[in-house]
């Protein structure tokens, strides 16, 4: 991809950073963190964390102004013996931000990127389109999921002060998940149980490609554990003074699709404050699978 003359994409792994690419006047750099490829995408750099500081001064030489920081990444490790000099004055600083919440480790990096001379741009500046707005997008919402959005504003408010997550689940009040490090997709799979069936003898380790699809995805025959009590919501906004610039808060297809399979009633996404993933497709989602989809206010 030709890079624009000013602006670059630090894209990390899913489908958000080639729906940003897609959206803008000319074709942004495209920048990636190695092992965190973005789909759909061609990297014209890919950099370990070890060399960031030559990598920015790269991008400074190639023209680039503006970052963008999109896309999933895990902290990576930082291998002293990988680093380089132009690296080497900022790892105090690194290491200290990646020891920190997740809140907390991107605001040290964007630190780090702004006074390298970077203006950095949030996603949703970007690709105001995935912003949906306040209304209910599919199904419809009673009385008592909406007091359990407002149960869930609470819990996401608490996750925050202690940075740690931005979505939880709430039925009837009660939290029966909240989202951590492995993500909202990996706590709507803790809902779920493994259905009885019989054994498959051309498959005796219960391995068959078509649903192994990451070490914590369920089974196509998983479903709601019937301890657990019936229905509830899912609720996801932007922690209390999040730094929205590198972290927007984001669902698509998969969270929908997931959320119908853990039995909950509806999806519940902060107004302004959660990026939404093929909103046309999520919404046909959750309207076949008759739970809603309630952007709050």
């Amino acid at each position: 991809m030709t890079g624009s003359p000013h602006l670059a994409l630090i894209a990390g792994a899913g489908t958000l950073p080639a729906l940003i690419a897609a959206r803008q006047p000319a074709p942004p750099l495209i920048v990636s963190l190695s092992g965190f490829l973005p789909d759909g995408l061609t990297p014209d750099i890919t950099f370990r964390i070890e060399h960031l500081g030559s990598t920015l001064a790269a991008l400074r030489e190639q023209g680039i102004r503006e970052l963008c920081l999109v896309g999933q990444v895990r902290r990576p490790v930082v291998d002293p013996a990988q680093i380089d000099a132009a690296t080497a004055p900022i790892v105090p600083r690194l290491v200290a931000a990646l020891a920190q919440g997740d809140d907390g480790a991107l605001r040290g990096l964007m630190e780090i990127l702004e006074e390298a001379g970077f203006t950095l741009r949030g996603a949703h500046e970007l690709a105001a389109d995935l912003l949906p707005a306040p209304g209910c997008l599919a199904g419809a919402v009673t009385e008592a999921h909406e007091r359990d959005a407002a149960r869930g504003a609470e819990i996401v408010a608490a996750l925050g002060t202690a940075d740690v997550g931005q979505a939880c689940i709430v039925a009837d009040g009660q939290a029966l998940a909240i989202e951590a490090l492995p993500g909202t997709d990996w706590m709507l799979k803790s809902l779920l149980v493994e259905a009885p069936e019989s054994p498959d003898l051309t498959d005796p380790l219960g391995m068959a490609a078509d649903w192994l699809s990451g070490p914590a995805a369920p089974r196509p025959t998983a479903t709601r554990d019937p301890s657990l009590p019936a229905g509830g919501i899912l609720f996801k906004a932007p922690k209390p003074g999040q730094e929205l610039r590198a972290d927007m808060p984001t669902i698509g297809p998969g969270t929908v699709a997931l959320a119908a399979q853990a039995g909950l009633d509806g999806i519940v996404l902060a107004a302004g404050g959660v990026l939404l993933i093929e909103p046309e497709r999520c919404a046909a989602l959750a309207k076949e699978a008759g739970i809603f989809l309630w952007v709050r206010p």
